[in-house]
């Protein structure tokens, strides 16, 4: 069985947010370099290919690994500053640096890993000009993810941003909008499950996979993979980018093997970045 723990994003209110990373703190990110690393993931792709390389490539580079699932973007950057993780894979850099300059927190990149493709999806539709007037699109409600699925609206002739809106646009920041679209900002885990209850949805790859929507089959339009600022990377508190575990695990992440797994696992829902 593997050692693997979820936390729901349930524990984002305020008093459980203190509680849920003291219970994270107690069995994790002793800050040893000679102990298990444990890393903070979302549960697909991230922990999956944590999860590949721990049962399958750890044990020869003598990396002991623990991976620990979150179901939200907030909880393991927070984890991973106050030390009750030792990094964490899944997050993009603009979402990071993002996260750094509002949270004053001091994460930083180390390896781009993969690409998951942000894309429109519908139960209503099959195309977008099958969208009416008055129409309702959710999207996910972070600031660089947000920005992320008017671009790829924009760049698909839905609505046209003003000039120099760029990886914190907002709907306030559309100039034109011939479909009078409407926009339902929700947490990224959520909006997968408003596809019942709106006409098309812009939703993170992980959580597409998640709720078994590939972008590859089922997407109205989906980002192009190349040029894509949105890598998504391994991260760790500035200072420990030298632990001689957390060099294993960036090495394990870039191999050969790893870029097998997720082209055979994901079918185009996930593409390796390196």
């Amino acid at each position: 069985m593997r050692n693997t723990t979820k936390i729901t994003a349930a524990v984002l209110t305020a008093g459980a947010l203190t509680l849920g990373l003291s219970a994270c703190g107690s069995d994790s990110g002793s800050g040893d370099s000679d102990g298990p690393l444990t890393v903070a993931a979302s549960p697909t792709p991230h922990a999956k290919i944590l999860n590949y390389v721990k049962d399958n490539l750890a044990k020869k580079e003598g990396l002991e690994l623990e991976v620990k699932e979150f179901t939200d973007y907030v909880l393991p950057n927070t984890a991973t500053q106050d030390g009750s993780v030792d990094a964490n894979f899944f997050q993009h850099k603009p979402y990071l640096e993002d996260f750094n300059e509002k949270n004053k927190t001091d994460i930083v990149p180390l390896v781009d890993v993969h690409l998951e493709p942000l894309a429109v999806y519908s139960q209503k539709i099959k195309d977008l000009d099958g969208l009416k007037k008055g129409a309702t699109v959710a999207l996910p409600n972070d600031t660089t993810n947000e920005a992320r699925a008017l671009q790829l609206l924009d760049k698909n002739g839905l609505i046209t941003l003003k000039d120099g809106a760029g990886e914190s646009a907002t709907p306030k920041d559309i100039a034109k909008n011939p479909k009078n679209i409407q926009f339902k900002e929700l947490e990224a885990a959520q909006v997968p499950r408003s596809l019942g209850d709106v006409d098309a949805a812009v939703i993170n790859g992980n959580y597409a996979v998640e709720s078994k929507l590939s972008p590859a089959e089922d997407a109205l339009v989906q980002e192009a993979a190349k040029g894509n600022p949105y890598n998504n990377l391994l991260a760790v508190k500035k200072g420990n980018e030298n632990d001689p575990r957390v060099k294993k695990l960036a090495k394990l992440l870039n191999s050969p093997e790893v870029k097998k797994y997720i082209e055979d696992e994901f079918d185009g829902a996930v593409i390796p970045a390196f």
